[in-house]
């Protein structure tokens, strides 16, 4: 069986996120979207368990795709969970760069890991997690960039939040 994971902070999940996770679910028997705590990135809109909820509310109709959430390594977190493939989407060459570093830091950690690189839709290639919660925080409409099922919950967290 071929298991793949699409790592990232969906902080919170998009349609272009979602789009990438039909496309995956597709080539792969197995899609594990697994949500990592970039220590890079300021603290979340939501916790990674919010985020494990909303990505599983979204996908509950791909039988294949699993949600689960780490803290390691994901080069680790693939090893763990026996997979040598790891997903990543990419909007623009801006993209490539830091994703092609982080591959091959990945295939260092773990040498059976491969990552795909799946282009996301055009419709699609602005849109970013920071931009939506940008947006929300606004009150802007959100219905062009985040799955409808979690529209209400993104707008009510990002109103309380502030910031």
């Amino acid at each position: 069986m071929k298991r793949a994971i699409y790592p990232g902070s969906f902080d919170p999940v998009t349609l272009g996120h979602l789009n990438i996770i039909k496309r995956a679910a597709a080539i792969f028997d197995e899609l594990i979207v697994c949500v990592c705590v970039n220590s890079a990135k300021d603290r979340g809109l939501f916790s990674p368990e919010e985020r494990v909820d909303l990505i599983r509310r979204v996908t509950e109709d791909l039988p294949n795709v699993t949600v689960d959430h780490t803290s390691e390594l994901v080069a680790d977190y693939a090893r763990r969970h026996d997979s040598r493939v790891l997903v990543k989407g990419l909007r623009a060459v801006s993209d490539y760069e830091s994703e092609i570093q982080m591959a091959m830091i990945n295939a260092k950690l773990y040498n059976k890991l491969d990552t795909i690189f799946l282009y996301t839709s055009p419709k699609y290639a602005y849109l970013s997690s920071t931009v939506v919660k940008e947006m929300a925080r606004y009150g802007a409409d959100l219905s062009d960039f985040v799955p409808r099922q979690i529209i209400g919950e993104v707008e009510r967290k990002a109103r309380r939040s502030g910031s």
